[in-house]
C-alpha cells in the first residue's frame, strides 16, 4: 500500500492490551523502525514464546518503514526451519499492523561486537553458524540483504553450552528479496537499501537478488570480529558507499598478527568487489570455515597492505563504466543454485579397481554438469569403539596419511579433467580422512555438518564383504539428508561356457 493511505494512526500500545487475541505483556525494544512486545495468546496453553513486532509510523515522510514492514509480512510466512523465527500471525495497516512470531530465547550477536576482537576460535564458530543459516535461507529463495549483528540471534544450546553453541537465527526481513514475490522496495525506491557498513558493492549498484551479497556482509562481520574494526568504516552517503567498489580494506593480519593466513584468505574472499570471486554459496563458505586445513591460500593470505594509488585509480575508472546489467542479479541467483557441495565417499583401501573407477566416472560427470560445485573426497578409517587401535602400518608409516595419499591418487584424473574447463582448480576438490568406528554414521554426519547436497559412493556387487559394504551404502542412502547415488561396478562379460 502507499504511504498516503496510512492516515489513521493507531493509538499508542500499552501493557495488558489485547490485539486479535494476543495480550501485550511487556515492551522489550523500542527502535527507530519498530517496537517489540512480549505477548501471549489469550486462552491458549501453547508453550511457544511469542513476540509482536509493530512498525513505528512517523508520518508520510517515512514510507520505507511501511513498505519494509509489508515486505516482511510477505516473506516471513514463507520461511521455515530452525534458522528463522516461526511465523504465527499478522495484522494489516487498515487497523493495526503487526507480526507475531516466535520469540528466540537465546543470545543476540550484537554484544559480541562491542567486545571485539574475539578469540579466533569464536570468530570461526560464529561465522560457520551464520553461513549455515544463510545457506538455509538462500535455499528458500530469499536473499536477506541486511545481515548485521543486531539481526542475528542464537538458539539456546545444550545444558552447560556457551551462548553461541545453538543454531543461528536470522531476523528482520524488511529489506529482503524473495525470488518468487514482488520486490516492493525495488519498485518504489531509487536509493540503495541496506545498512552502510555491511552493504555489498552490487547493492550499492541496485542489484538486490544476488545471494552472494549476504556473504559480503558476513565477511564484514568476520573482519570486525577478528580485528575490532570495520573494513569500510560506517559511510552514510552513496558516495561513501561507492568507495568499496574500488578501495580494498586493510588486510586483517596487519591489524591482528595472530590472525591465521587461512582466515585472512576467507575474509578477503568474502569482501571481493566482484561476486563471482567470492564463495559461490553460503554452504561453501561454511565448509571453508569448518575445514581450515583445506583452504587453498592465494595472494590474499599474504597481503600486508592496501592496493596502491595506481591500482585504486584503475578500479575507480572501471567502476564508473561497469554498472551491472538489469539481469545480473538473476544470473547470479541461478549460478548460486548451481554451486552445490558434492561428496565422494571412496573406499580406497578396500574396493577393487573397477568399483573405484566407476565412482570416479560418476564424480567426473557430476562436476562437468555442475561447473560451480565443490567436491569433498572422503575416506573412512575404521577404528575400534573400545580399546587401542593400531594406527601405523607394519612398515611404520601412518595409516591415516597413507589413506589420504591413496585418496589423492584416486582423484588425480578428476583434477586433470577439471583443468581444461576451469583455470583455478585449487580448492574445488578437497580431501578428508575420517576416523570412526561406524563408517556409515561418519559419512552421514560429515554430510550434515557441511551441508552436502549429493553423496556418491560405491557398493560391491560381489565379494566376501558384500554384506558389510552394502549395509554402509544402504544406511547412508536411507539416513542422509541429501541425494545419494550408489554406484556399482559393471559386471564382467561372461563367456558361453562360464
Amino acid at each position: 500500500m502507499a504511504a498516503d493511505d496510512a492516515v489513521d494512526r493507531p493509538a499508542p500500545l500499552r501493557p495488558g492490551q489485547v490485539i486479535d487475541g494476543f495480550q501485550l505483556e511487556e515492551r522489550t525494544h523500542q527502535g527507530g523502525m519498530a517496537q517489540l512486545w512480549r505477548v501471549s495468546r489469550v486462552g491458549s496453553d501453547d508453550p511457544l514464546p511469542l513476540i509482536m513486532k509493530v512498525p513505528r509510523i512517523k508520518g508520510g515522510d517515512d514510507p520505507t518503514t511501511i513498505v519494509g514492514f509489508e515486505v516482511e509480512q510477505m516473506i516471513l510466512p514463507t520461511l521455515s526451519g530452525v534458522h528463522v523465527p516461526r511465523f504465527v500471525a499478522n495484522g494489516d495497516f487498515t487497523r493495526q499492523p503487526y507480526i507475531v512470531m516466535e520469540r528466540i530465547a537465546g543470545a543476540s550477536l550484537k554484544p559480541r561486537f562491542d567486545a571485539a576482537p574475539l578469540a579466533i576460535d569464536e570468530v570461526v564458530q560464529i561465522g560457520a553458524k551464520v553461513a549455515t543459516a544463510l545457506h538455509d535461507l538462500h535455499r528458500q529463495r530469499v536473499v536477506h540483504l541486511d545481515v548485521k549483528p543486531s539481526n542475528i540471534m542464537f538458539r539456546p544450546g545444550s545444558a552447560g553450552a556457551g551462548d553461541f553453541d545453538g543454531d543461528a537465527v536470522l531476523l528482520d526481513f524488511g529489506l529482503s528479496r524473495h525470488r518468487d514475490l514482488p520486490d516492493l522496495l525495488e519498485e518504489e525506491f531509487e536509493l540503495p537499501m541496506g545498512t552502510g557498513p555491511y552493504m555489498s558493492p552490487e547493492q550499492v549498484q541496485f542489484v538486490r537478488n544476488d545471494p552472494r551479497s549476504d556473504l559480503f556482509a558476513l565477511g564484514v562481520m568476520l573482519y570486525h570480529l577478528t580485528t575490532g574494526e570495520r573494513p569500510f568504516g560506517a559511510p552514510n552517503s552513496v558516495r561513501g558507499l561507492r568507495q568499496r567498489l574500488y578501495r580494498d580494506p586493510l588486510p586483517p593480519r596487519t591489524l591482528r598478527a595472530d590472525c591465521p593466513p587461512w582466515l585472512q584468505e576467507v575474509i578477503l574472499r568474502c569482501l571481493e568487489v566482484r561476486p563471482e570471486r567470492r564463495h559461490q554459496s553460503a554452504a561453501q563458505l561454511a565448509f571453508d570455515l569448518q575445514q581450515p586445513d583445506q583452504v587453498v591460500l592465494t595472494e590474499r593470505a599474504a597481503r600486508v597492505a592496501r592496493s596502491g594509488h595506481l591500482q585504486v585509480a584503475r578500479r575507480w575508472f572501471t567502476a564508473i563504466g561497469a554498472e551491472p546489467a538489469k539481469d545480473a542479479g538473476a544470473a547470479a541467483d541461478a549460478q548460486t543454485l548451481r554451486s552445490p557441495i558434492l561428496m565422494a565417499a571412496v573406499d580406497v583401501a578396500g574396493a577393487d579397481a573397477a568399483l573405484l573407477a566407476a565412482v570416479r566416472d560418476t564424480v567426473q560427470r557430476l562436476l562437468r554438469t555442475e561447473p560451480g560445485a565443490r567436491m569433498a573426497c572422503v575416506a573412512v578409517m575404521k577404528i575400534n569403539r573400545v580399546g587401542m587401535d593400531e594406527l601405523v602400518e607394519k612398515d611404520g608409516t601412518s595409516k591415516h596419511v597413507n589413506l589420504l595419499v591413496q585418496l589423492k591418487h584416486w582423484a588425480r584424473p578428476v583434477l586433470q579433467g577439471l583443468a581444461p574447463t576451469r583455470g583455478e582448480t585449487d580448492g574445488r576438490v578437497t580431501f578428508h580422512v575420517l576416523e570412526a568406528p561406524d563408517p556409515a554414521t561418519a559419512l552421514i554426519d560429515f554430510g550434515r555438518k557441511n551441508q552436502v547436497d549429493h553423496i556418491v559412493m560405491g557398493a560391491r556387487s560381489s565379494g566376501g564383504l558384500r554384506r558389510y559394504l552394502g549395509s554402509v551404502s544402504a544406511k547412508v542412502a536411507v539416513e542422509a539428508d541429501c541425494t545419494v547415488t550408489v554406484v556399482r561396478a559393471s559386471a564382467p562379460a561372461r563367456g558361453g561356457g562360464a
